[in-house]
Formats: structure tokens, sequence, C-alpha cells
């Protein structure tokens, strides 16, 4: 196979096709959509390709037949159909202040209608839309396919603002409820967007979408499985380690059999020939880390959060349960599903290492308010875990836990304290992106934090105190024998009790043993 062009930024299926770039072939999905249903709903984080799908739809709905030369779903339509197509893209404007959105949507609106040669002559949004869709259809004597892609942004940008949020929200509703009203005149609808607002939301007039989010059967709509990896990307791996590739950026699930990676890091990856936080970097998580700081989340509880279904396909301006947003916007992944009497359970977890390092070094800047300091203090650990210089390490933490502020501690009880604590020791780990287990079970319990590094094993048991108990921590850590499970690896093995005093807001105790 021979190389060809990398599609970065390209979210235009006729560019793609066109100009020989790479192609992960998604249609045979779109066949499946249009068998089995009318109007469908997906949500995937930014940048997992869903401009890319809508494009891909338009494309066939209007028959452009060369394009698909060679795809799975060439031989499977019937090209003498042509539709009329719709296509709403919230994806540009800017959405903060009220009133923007009804002017960014009858902008659009009356463009579509302009290129249509249909007269409009409302003022209401919604009144145009349906009065565009009518005559679309009559026009071209087929029912009309309506696609809007990005629908949240204009929720989304507002979210600071929730007066505007809200109204937003609202408008959408209203001009939503006009695809339902004119189901005589559509024969397909498709929405996509980062988030699912509640029913209660833009959605509530919209009742009849199918939210093909968590189906299994379309968990790979999106994305780039190992399989295309290495098949459809074959030129591009050579010099490139591929275990490396999958820790770094594989890991996103939907349900699916299949764990996918996020396109944007693969292309970025093939161009510039190293490992970095491409997708992360495009994006400032800052709404995010501070809703973290501000609900007292804990970096560990990330690594496993619970969610049901219900929890993790909704949310609203007013209400965005925790482990929603995080789902939703891509920095938590399903790793894990139950049962629990006819609920259906997901595990929540990190999707690979680009996140939780990123994520982490995220949280420890908004913490530190000091970036240079933060980077030396990490570069710092490093160098000390290296020596397995523990005195080193005590010294360290205790100064950085000294220059915290104090309002960082108020309204805390004292398990609040410790999952604090124990979130700063593990997110400047996590943020070096080395190997951590976060509260690994054995049959004598559940360990805090584990760390594998240059070949030893470091376990940590996090205690708060009222004052110092005399090595609680690391006693906790020799009965529950948590070493145990470690033995097998021929690895040197390091007990590390640490301790927190309440009251000094810092280190009592920093107990180190070799097991």
């Amino acid at each position: 196979m021979t190389k060809r062009r990398l599609p970065i930024g390209i979210q235009t299926f006729r560019e793609i096709r066109e100009e020989d770039c790479y192609y992960v072939d998604k249609t045979a999905h779109i066949r499946r959509l249009f068998d089995e249903g009318t109007h469908y709903f997906l949500s995937r984080p930014r940048r997992f390709g869903k401009s890319l799908f809508l494009d891909t739809l338009k494309e066939l709905f209007e028959g452009n037949e060369s394009l698909f030369a060679g795809l799975a779903i060439h031989d499977r339509w019937d090209w003498s159909q042509r539709y009329p197509v719709l296509r709403l893209d919230f994806s540009g404007g800017g959405y903060y202040e009220r009133g923007g959105l009804r002017e960014d949507a009858m902008a659009q609106l009356q463009d579509l209608a302009e290129e249509a040669g249909v007269a409009t002559r409302y003022e209401s949004a919604s009144a145009c839309f349906r009065h565009l869709l009518g005559a679309l259809s009559r026009q071209a004597g087929q029912r009309v396919v309506v696609l809007v892609d990005e629908y949240d942004k204009p929720i989304l940008d507002a979210l600071e603002v929730p007066d505007v949020a809200r109204a937003n929200r609202d408008f959408l509703r209203g001009l939503f409820s006009v695809v339902k009203d004119s189901d005589a005149h559509v024969c397909f609808t498709f929405l996509a967007g980062v988030s699912k607002f509640s029913m209660a939301g833009p959605f509530s007039g919209l009742n009849n979408l199918i939210d093909i989010t968590l189906d299994p059967r379309y968990s790979a709509i999106c994305g780039y499985t190992d399989a295309d990896l290495d098949t459809v990307f074959a030129p591009e791996l050579p010099g490139l380690d591929r275990d490396q590739i999958r820790d770094w950026y594989n890991g996103y699930r939907w349900r699916g059999d299949e764990k996918v990676y996020n396109p944007f890091d693969i292309l970025l990856l093939f161009d510039k020939r190293k490992f970095g936080a491409w997708w992360f970097e495009t994006g400032t998580p800052t709404f995010l880390v501070e809703t973290l700081f501000k609900r007292r989340v804990s970096s560990l509880e990330l690594e496993n959060m619970l969610g049901s279904s219900e929890l993790l396909s909704t949310f609203d301006v007013d209400d965005m349960a925790t482990e929603a947003l995080l789902f939703q916007t891509g920095y938590l992944t399903i790793t894990e599903e139950e049962n629990l009497g006819g609920m259906k359970l997901y595990r929540l977890g990190y999707p690979n290492r680009e996140v939780r390092q990123s994520l982490n070094r995220s949280l420890l800047r908004y913490l530190v308010k000091d970036s240079t300091r933060q980077m030396a203090n990490s570069v710092r650990l490093y160098r000390l875990l290296e020596a397995n210089d523990f005195a080193g390490l005590k010294t360290l933490f205790h100064a950085f836990f000294a220059s915290i502020p104090y309002e960082w501690y108020n309204n805390n009880d004292i398990a609040g304290y410790e999952g604090y604590y124990a979130s700063v020791f593990y997110s400047y780990f996590a943020a070096l992106g080395l190997d951590i287990r976060v509260e690994d079970s054995i049959s004598h319990g559940r360990l805090d934090m584990a760390v594998l590094f240059n070949g030893n094993v470091y376990l940590f048991e996090f205690k708060v105190v009222e004052l110092s108990s005399a090595g609680a921590a690391i006693a906790q850590l020799q009965e529950r024998r948590y070493a145990d499970k470690y033995r097998g690896l021929g690895q040197p093995i390091y007990l590390i009790g640490v301790e927190f005093s309440k009251d000094e807001r810092n280190l009592a105790a920093f107990d180190v043993e070799r097991a």
C-alpha cells in the first residue's frame, strides 16, 4: 500500500474522496440507519468525526454516486433516488449573548432558502423552517433529509450565563419540534452533538428520536478501530511502536466490543511522528476543572466512577451530573458494565494515557496557579522517584502542601481532607504518565494507590489524622498484606504510609518500608 494524504482538519467528504485522502468507511452504518428508523441522535466528544459523518450523509442522499465507489454502501443504495437535504450547522457561531442563536439560525435558513430558490417571508425561525421543509419537499417530489451538526453548542457556549443557556435551549426546543410537526415532509433526521440534554430540554418537541449513543451496533460509527489502523493506515505504522499507540490513544467505548481511537489524535501522530496530547490540547477544559474543584471531586474518583444509562445520557443547564459531564465530553469512558437488579450500571475510567496525564496536569495547574512551579515540582518528583529518594519525596510534598492557600481547605470534613490530599498525590503521579492502579482490590481490602515505575512497585496508603497516629497507615499496608498481589512481578516493593494532619494541613508522617 502507498501513502495517502492525511485528512487533518478536513470535514468534507467530497474533498477526502477527490483528494485521495485516507478514509475509514462508515457507510455500512448508514444503510442500517436508513433501513431501521427515521429520526436519530448521536452524542460523541469533540473531534470524533461527527461533522464528516453528517457530510457523508448529505452527499449520499443527494445522490453523488461517484464519491462512494468502492465503499460498503455503493451496491446497496438506489442511486436513482435523490433527496433534498437541509443541513443546519451550529459549530461556527458564538452564542454567549441573548438573541445570537436566533440571528444565526435565521441566517442559515434564509441562505438555504435562497440556494433552493424558495421565497421566505417569515420572521420566526420555526415558521421559516416549517415553510422551507414543505417547499423543498414539494419542489423535489421527495421528502427532506434534515441534518443538524453541533446542535448543543449554543447551550454549551452559554453555560456560564445560565439565563442565556436556558433561552438557547428553549429556542432549540421550538425549532426542533418543527421536524416532528412536519413529519409528512421529512424522510430522515440525524442530529449530532457532544452532549445529550434531557428530554425536557431541546428534544421535548422531538420525542421520537432514536438515541444511538450507547447502542453497541453503532459504537464505532465515529472513531478508528485497531483494525482500521492496521489496514487503512498500514503505510503510516512503520517506525511507530504499536503498543505505545494503543496506550496513548486507544480506549474509548460506547458499549461495543471494540475500543476506538479519536481520529484527530491518530492523524496528528502520523503527521508529526511523535506522541503528544493532540486532542486534549485543542480544547481548554477550564469549565470542567473548575466544576470538579467546586464539587470537591477527588481525582482518584475519576478512575472508578459509576453511573446509570439515564445518568450518562442526559443532563441539563441546571442539572449536570459530574459523571455525565465527564463521559459526554470524552474525559471518561465506559470500562465495565454491571447489572444491578435489572438496572444497567456503567463503571467509568480514563480512556487512555493522553487523557489521564493531561487532565491531571490541568488539575494541578489550576491548584498551583503557577505552571512553571508545577512543572518544576513534576520534574523533581520524577527524579526523586528514579533515585528512590524517599526523604526527598517527603520534603517535596511537604513544601507543596504548605504553599496551598488556606481557602482550599474550607468546608471539608475529615473524609474530604483524605480525598483531597490523596488526589494531590495521585494527580502528580498521573500527570507524569506513570502506571498507576487506584483502589486496587485484593482479598484483604482495597489499596489506595499503586505505582509501577522503573522496575519498582510503590504501594501507598493515605490517612487523615487529628494527631500523628504513629505509623497507622503503614501498619495497615502490612496487616492487609497488599504486597502479596505484586510479588509475582519479581520487583522490589515499597510500602509507603502517608498521614495528613487536619490541624496542620500538611504531612504528619511519610513512612517507607521495603516489603
